[in-house]
């Protein structure tokens, strides 16, 4: 009789002792789980690789930065480059806008200069500054004809400069607004070199593996 007692005292002690364990078990496995995922949601809001797929975080879009940037440039050239945080291409601007102009005002002036000199010369007067017959003076001496044709001349030019000084301003526009489309543009990694952090987990163990990835596409 007492055999039996021990006995089946032995086996429902042993059956609660395995209940136990299989109860940790669930357990850390349930804690485990919700580690492993805690630690998923952190790493795919910075956008590395988790069980070979790659999260890629989402980026904010402001559709009206483009046409927010051109406004800019077209009010202050230069400003819409400020806008987009550009600002080693303000001096570029300044410079191309900058050389359009004086252009423009340097061949203005000597066409506004010639061309007094040809239409005081046409009604009979001698007294411009291109007429010096006799060499002295720092002006040469030109001919009526030779007056006409650099009054044309730098008319050409300053109409010229007048016209690539506009196409300046309006390339001044049109970098901001693409400079503010580009920001925005997801470029592909269809064709990269990309070193990833990486987060895989055991199926038996459940222990998640951390390292690094190299990743190449082609």
């Amino acid at each position: 009789m007492n055999k039996y007692l021990i006995t089946t005292i032995i086996l429902i002690l042993f059956s609660c002792y395995s209940f136990a364990q299989k109860e940790n078990k669930e357990v850390d496995s349930t804690s485990t789980q919700k580690n492993i995922d805690s630690v998923k949601s952190n790493l795919k809001k910075k956008g590395v690789v988790i069980d070979g797929k790659k999260i890629k975080k989402k980026r904010n879009i402001n559709p009206l930065a483009p046409s927010k940037a051109a406004f800019y440039s077209a009010v202050l050239p230069g400003l819409g480059q400020i806008y987009n945080k550009r600002y080693w291409k303000v001096p570029i601007v300044y410079a191309a806008i900058g050389t359009g102009i004086y252009a423009y005002d340097y061949n203005n002036d000597l066409y506004r200069r010639f061309r007094v000199a040809f239409k005081r010369r046409e009604a009979g007067f001698l007294d411009d500054e291109f007429y010096n017959p006799t060499g002295e003076g720092i002006n040469p001496n030109f001919s009526l004809t030779v007056l006409e044709d650099k009054q044309e001349d730098f008319q050409e030019a300053r109409d010229l400069s007048l016209v690539i000084t506009i196409a300046l301003y309006i390339l001044n526009i049109v970098d901001a607004n693409v400079d503010a489309h580009l920001q925005q543009f997801n470029v592909s990694d269809d064709l990269s070199v990309n070193f990833k952090p990486y987060l895989n987990v055991d199926p038996i163990s459940t222990n998640p593996n951390y390292g690094m990835g190299l990743t190449i596409n082609f």
